[in-house]
Parts: structure tokens; sequence; C-alpha cells
């Protein structure tokens, strides 16, 4: 097995990014599998450079070890060839569209899905693309239906890509590549077979299994978390001010106390300072109250 824990360096992780962070690092430890740490930088504007040794040194603090990390910014060259791959198959198309015109083509189609997400309508697809304006890529998604499975939930997620998707970019007109491209590239490459990862990415994963499909990847086993919140029930963010972890560890509090808070916020009965080897045997129970399977799909 090997498991990854894949942070964005916009800033301080907050006490939900080290509860998905602790989870992650049990399911790949327990069966003494392998954990990588791969640092999502690829929006540049976002990064802060700071941040990636602050999340390093509180992922330590912690106890979360990890035997290789990445960067994605240094990976730009795989996730060009897969895009390569997929242009030259036909599966991909320049779109010029601004925001306000793809928001204005959904609101004038009169068969256009109103999902939980805007999706775009194809103006491009079958449209010449706009020869002054810089291009974004856009995949073809197949005309199908695809499924993901949760192997923690037991849940299925079907989703008819082209009315409740639609043709998603792999890279930006600014160049940067997109999230879904490089994620699937990644866990593909680096050999991942198990993906913790929070509820909230839950949605984007049929779309995911299509792309591994395309590019003739497995598909890793997914197991999606429920997201930390905070007294109000709403998801801890660093846009709400989620207290990060950096201020616990440099104000003096001890790691432990800070394991213990996060076990317990999962329902488990810890002592009030604990390990993170200690909760290994916890994170076994519950896969197997979930009735979680040995092996990893392919």
């Amino acid at each position: 097995m090997t498991g990854r824990f894949a942070p964005s360096p916009t800033g301080a992780m907050h006490l939900g990014n080290a509860r998905t962070a602790l989870l992650a690092w049990l399911h790949s430890r327990a069966p003494g599998g392998r954990h990588l740490l791969r640092f999502e930088d690829l929006d540049t504007g976002r990064v802060r450079p700071w941040a990636f040794d602050t999340i390093r040194r509180d992922l330590e603090w912690l106890g979360l070890d990890w035997d290789a990390e990445y960067t994605q910014s240094e990976r730009l060259p795989v996730y060009a060839a897969a895009l390569a791959r997929l242009t030259a198959a036909g599966e991909t198309y320049p779109c010029t569209c601004t925001r306000r015109e793809i928001v204005r083509a959904i609101q004038d189609s009169a068969g256009a899905p109103h999902g939980a997400e805007p999706v775009y309508p194809g103006t491009c697809r079958t449209c010449p693309a706009h020869p002054s304006r810089p291009a974004a890529i856009r995949w073809r998604v197949p005309d199908r239906t695809v499924c993901a499975h949760d192997a923690l939930t037991g849940e299925t997620l079907c989703q008819d890509l082209p009315a409740e998707v639609g043709d998603f970019v792999l890279r930006r007109n600014d160049g940067v590549f997109a999230y879904h491209l490089a994620v699937v590239v990644d866990d593909a490459l680096m050999e991942v077979t198990d993906v913790l990862r929070g509820a909230d990415l839950w949605p984007a994963t049929p779309r995911q299994v299509a792309l591994q499909e395309a590019l003739g990847y497995p598909t890793p086993r997914y197991l999606h978390v429920p997201l930390m919140t905070d007294y109000r029930g709403e998801r801890l963010a660093k846009r709400g001010g989620a207290p990060p972890v950096q201020a616990l560890r440099e104000g003096g509090e001890e790691a432990g106390r800070v394991l213990a808070a996060l076990a317990r916020s999962l329902g488990w009965d810890v002592p009030d300072v604990v390990s993170a080897a200690e909760l290994l045997p916890l994170w076994q129970g519950h896969l197997a109250r979930a009735g979680f399977p040995k092996t990893s799909q392919t």
C-alpha cells in the first residue's frame, strides 16, 4: 500500500488539515505501507513560500513522518506529457471563453443542466477559439456515465459526464496545469494505491476516474473522510480563521494533546495525551467496522 498527504502550501495548516493528515498517515502506516508528502503548489499566485517548511514542521511535531516528498511545480514536464497524449488522441480542444461568457451561455441555454456546479456548455467544442485570446485546454469528456466507489463509506457516485460535469479545463489559459490532471498523473506515477482525503473532493472523483481510464492509469482505492467543523457546524478553513497548528506548536502546546483532541473529534475514546503510533489500532478497528476491503482495486 502507498498513501499520501497532499497539502496546498497556501498558508499554515489548521486542525482540519491536521486531522486529514493524521488519518492519511494512519491508513498508510497501519498495514506497514509507504507514505508520501506531496505539495500541490501549481496555483503559484496563492502559494506562500514559508508554508512549505511550516507544514513540514507541523507534521514532524505531530509524529507524522513520510518516505518521499514531491512538489508539483517541479513536475511540469510529466503533466505536459499526459496532456500531449490526450491532445494527440483528439480528446482536447482550446477554449477562449471568459467566465462571464460561460455564465451567460449557461443562462441562455434552455436545456442547460443546473446541478451542484456550473457545467461548461461546450461553446468552443463546436465554435472556433478566439484568435486574439490566450486559450485554456479543455478535455472532451466521453459521452457516458462514470462511477466512483468509496471503500470507506461504501458509497458509489455515478455522474453523466457531459450533463453533470462538462468539458473541464486541463490547463488554464495562463499555462497552469489544472488540479484534476496533476493529481491523476501524480497518483499514477507515484504508484499511490490508496487516496484518503476530505469529503469535499468526493464529487470530483468520477471525473478523475474517467481521466485515469483515458490515460491508461489504474484507479486507486478512494476513502473520503468527513471535514472537521467548528462549533457552528461550519467547515474549518484558513479563510475562516481556523486556528493554525503552528500557533499551538510554537505556543508550547503538547503534540500528544492535539492528537488526542483530533482523535476525540472522530468519536474515539483516547487518553488526554496520545501518540500517533498509539492510534494505529483504533484506525484498524475503524476500518474493520466499516467492512474495508483488504486489497486495492485495480
